[in-house]
């Protein structure tokens, strides 16, 4: 009788197969060196940096917590973060945002950048969405800001390095135009209010005067201060002239005859006075009092105060027209500007995809993952028995 024939031995592949390791880790990673190595494009990257900053004095609150977060930050030995500006902030967040996606796209056709004939199948945009392109748009544009030297730093991927190039150009001159927006908001916003405060005192300088014309013309007095003045000097002057003749005639009926002639004209000199005081009073008085010093105190009461009305007006834009002129030269001073500290580069060499780091990384992922899921498998085992 002859020996039973042993079961033929498989090939060493397909015994691999049953292998959970092989499955769950060695092919998948096979599946991405494959890929890696043999189907993905090159991506080329183009980087700028800039810096956006103030001509400003830095007095407000926030640039002295800024400061004093960089005090802290070097007291500490560097542990301390600095203090970005909120300009650089929102030039950051701008560079990413839907808006900047779209203006790029108007001006480039972001879709057909990222669609070039040799963009692999896996890395290539596929979809045209605004929101799925701006998606698509921050994985292959980076903007970071470090707060420590407040740089940003501006990275763009794609297929040929002239294309990341110039997509770094754009977004560049996107981020310039908001800067120079900001500047412009700003400065706008500074000399608004001292152009409201301006015109408020010249409407008020403007009103007082015709106040001030409007009580002349009713009084028929140029300046009632002086009319008020001369009219009680006048009045002062008579009653002066009136006690003396009244006097004069007391003296001389002491030693003349009461019809004496010269006794007539002293009499007939008072009466004149006291018409004339009479006349004087009149002009000035509204009949309520007897010495008419309610009209004259009333009338150089409204005067005072209309000239103490325009005195202040006077006053106010004196003082609106120095802040006008210092809120210019402030708003001047603070003008936000971004300065350019690396062009984008023409790319040599593509940097993505990374290879071995990529494929390094999804090799130790998958085997850590089986790892675990191994170690979980049998401790149910030990806990069913």
């Amino acid at each position: 009788m002859g020996r039973p024939q042993e079961p033929q031995q498989r090939p060493w592949i397909f015994r691999m197969w049953r292998k959970p390791f092989f499955l769950l880790v060695i092919f998948p990673s096979l599946l991405v060196a494959g890929y890696l190595y043999g189907i993905a494009a090159p991506q080329y990257v183009s980087e700028a940096r800039f810096v956006v900053s103030s001509r400003g004095g830095g007095t407000d609150i926030g640039a002295q917590i800024a400061g004093m977060r960089g005090i802290a930050g070097a007291a500490l030995g560097g542990f301390g973060g600095g203090a970005a500006s909120s300009e650089a902030t929102s030039i950051r967040d701008f560079l990413t945002s839907l808006d900047a996606v779209m203006q790029a796209h108007s001006r480039l056709d972001l879709i057909s950048l990222w669609q070039r004939p040799e963009a692999d199948p896996i890395a290539r945009l596929w979809r045209s969405e605004p929101e799925l392109l701006a998606r698509y748009f921050n994985a292959m544009v980076n903007v970071s800001l470090d707060p420590m030297t407040n740089v940003t730093t501006l990275r763009v991927r794609s297929f040929r390095p002239e294309d990341s190039k110039a997509l770094a150009e754009e977004l560049l001159h996107s981020a310039e135009a908001l800067v120079n927006r900001l500047s412009e908001r700003a400065r706008n916003a500074t000399l608004q209010i001292a152009h409201q405060e301006a015109e408020g005192a010249e409407r008020r300088v403007q009103e007082s005067r015709a106040a001030l014309v409007r009580f002349r013309e009713q009084e028929r007095e140029l300046d009632s201060a002086g009319a008020v003045q001369s009219a009680v000097a006048l009045r002062g002057q008579f009653e002066g002239m009136l006690a003396q003749a009244r006097a004069e005639l007391t003296e001389r009926l002491k030693f003349m005859q009461p019809d004496n002639p010269a006794l007539q004209a002293t009499r007939n000199r008072i009466e004149a006075l006291e018409r004339q005081i009479t006349v004087e009073r009149s002009r000035h008085t509204d009949g309520t009092s007897a010495t008419g010093e309610g009209v004259l105190s009333r009338q150089l009461a409204a005067f005072e105060r209309l000239m103490l009305e325009r005195e202040f007006a006077d006053r106010q834009l004196a003082s609106a027209t120095a802040s006008l002129e210092s809120a210019r030269v402030e708003a001047q001073r603070q003008q936000i500007f971004l300065s350019r500290i690396a062009e984008p580069n023409l790319a040599v060499y593509p940097l993505y995809p990374r290879k071995l780091t990529n494929l390094a990384s999804i090799f130790l992922g998958l085997a850590i993952a089986y790892g675990i899921g191994w170690l979980l498998i049998i401790g149910m085992r030990e806990h069913a028995r």
